[in-house]
C-alpha cells in the first residue's frame, strides 16, 4: 500500500487526510474511493482539468505526464510544475502529497462551450 497525504482543503477535505492505496490506483480514484468528492467533470477521460492537482511530495515517483495531459494542464486553474490531472497519475510506491486547489475551471458547470 502507498501512503497519499491529502493537505486540507476547505470544501472537500477539511482537515486533510491519510490514504492508503494499491499503487496502480490513479489518485482521482485514490480520493474518490475514500470520500473525498473532486470534481472530474469528463468522467477521468483527460478532457477537462477539474481533477487537477498539485503533487507537493513524491512528483518524481510518477510517470511522466503524456501530451495530452500536459495540453489540458496549459490551461489549468493555479497551474505549478508539479501540477498533474489526478485522473490521469497513476500512485506508485512511494509516498505522495497532494494539495487540491482551491478553484477549478469547469467549462460545463459554468455553461461554456
Amino acid at each position: 500500500m502507498t501512503q497519499i497525504v491529502v493537505l486540507p482543503h476547505v470544501e472537500l477535505c477539511p482537515d486533510g487526510a491519510v490514504l492508503e492505496v494499491e499503487p496502480g490506483t490513479t489518485i482521482c480514484d485514490a480520493l474518490l474511493g475514500n470520500g473525498i468528492d473532486i470534481e472530474h467533470a469528463c468522467e477521468k477521460s483527460c478532457a477537462c482539468t477539474t481533477c487537477h492537482v498539485v503533487v507537493r511530495e513524491g512528483f518524481s515517483s510518477l510517470e511522466p505526464a503524456e501530451e495530452l495531459e500536459e495540453d489540458l494542464l496549459d490551461k489549468a486553474w493555479g497551474l505549478e510544475p508539479n501540477s498533474r490531472l489526478s485522473c490521469q497519475a497513476v500512485v506508485a510506491q512511494q509516498p505522495l502529497t497532494v494539495d487540491i486547489p482551491k478553484y477549478t475551471i469547469n467549462m460545463v458547470s459554468e455553461g461554456k462551450k
